[in-house]
């Protein structure tokens, strides 16, 4: 039995999406897990019930929206709706991985912006707040008009390979023009150059390396992404950095999608380490062994505690604060 500190005031709850790491974040913060459970009608509607009382309580609710999307979307969606109605007095829904992020505007006609159609329909189910974790696009942060806090995944890996002096003769790749902000906020923690990957994009997931912008020959290149989801971009990357000169590259991401032929596409690519979170729950099946995972429980632990004490959350954002908490 793990001591709550908090008393009856602070909850956190989980749903099916990622188990592992709410029970991870709950260990962090110092607190049970909440009791609920989810089930299906025969129809497959979603059911969930509650188990205790959190009449009063700051409830905080733990759910990546990965595959299968809409069935954890919509998990979410009935939970934070049974949370307001059961009176809860805060609803704070921490979603490290945030479905649907990728259509954020329209880029032809007649298109939606689903990541705004995601946001609506958080908010009025009645999330009071939204604890995200590298958020595909940042404007994302500006279709709520609740609180959202932006945690930050780069310090995280920027520690791992801070850890295991890769950084040494290395340089900090971005596999694309919209990666650069990050790309070049590692670069900055590692200490490293920066090179950039222009490519074109013909279709969806279909990607072409065109050039390489930037020094690597002799380097380590380490390729630093949000996500990854077919691996098409990341593997083209790593080998026009191979023959560009590169002596190894690794590659690394906050959320590990890693779809459809994602996980063949590695394992026969010249990427030597690929080092991913854990926002998305990860089979047995992918996890193959030049596959590093760290954990973003501590991070999002303790920035529930801030949040909970009403205490800032940037310092969480420090390199400094990540290594401390790995070492």
């Amino acid at each position: 039995m793990v001591e709550n500190r908090f008393g009856e005031k602070l909850k956190i709850f989980a749903l099916n999406s990622n188990k592992p790491l709410a029970e991870k974040i709950a260990q962090t913060v110092g607190v049970e897990l909440g009791k609920s459970s989810v089930s299906r009608f025969s129809d497959g509607e979603i059911q969930i019930n509650i188990d205790e009382s959190i009449r009063g309580a700051d409830v905080f609710l733990i759910q990546s929206t990965s595959a299968p999307v809409n069935d954890n979307l919509m998990e979410l969606l009935i939970m934070i709706d049974a949370l307001r109605r059961a009176s809860a007095r805060t609803i704070n829904a921490v979603i490290p991985y945030y479905g649907y992020a990728r259509q954020d505007r329209k880029s032809r006609a007649r298109e939606p912006i689903t990541a705004k159609l995601v946001a609506n329909m958080l908010q009025r189910a009645g999330a009071d707040r939204i604890v995200a974790l590298d958020l595909h696009a940042a404007q994302i942060q500006g279709f709520f008009d609740i609180p959202v806090d932006h945690m930050m995944g780069a310090p995280l890996l920027a520690s791992y390979f801070l850890q295991h002096h890769l950084n040494e003769n290395a340089v900090t790749v971005s596999p694309d023009h919209g990666g650069v902000t990050r790309a070049r906020k590692v670069a900055e923690f590692l200490k490293t150059p920066l090179a950039i990957i222009d490519k074109r994009r013909p279709r969806a997931n279909v990607a072409e390396v065109m050039n390489i912008i930037g020094h690597v020959e002799g380097k380590r290149a380490i390729i630093i992404d949000d996500m990854i989801d077919t691996a098409g971009t990341i593997t083209l990357a790593a080998q026009a950095l191979k023959d560009a000169g590169a002596t190894e590259v690794y590659a690394s991401c906050t959320h590990p999608v890693l779809s459809g032929p994602a996980i063949d596409r590695i394992q026969n690519s010249s990427i030597k380490q690929l080092v991913v979170t854990d926002s998305i729950q990860m089979p047995p099946e992918k996890m193959i062994p030049k596959m590093v995972q760290v954990s973003v429980a501590k991070l999002l632990g303790e920035a529930i505690v801030r949040i909970y004490e009403n205490e800032p959350v940037s310092p969480l954002f420090s390199i400094q604060h990540q290594l401390q908490n790995q070492a």
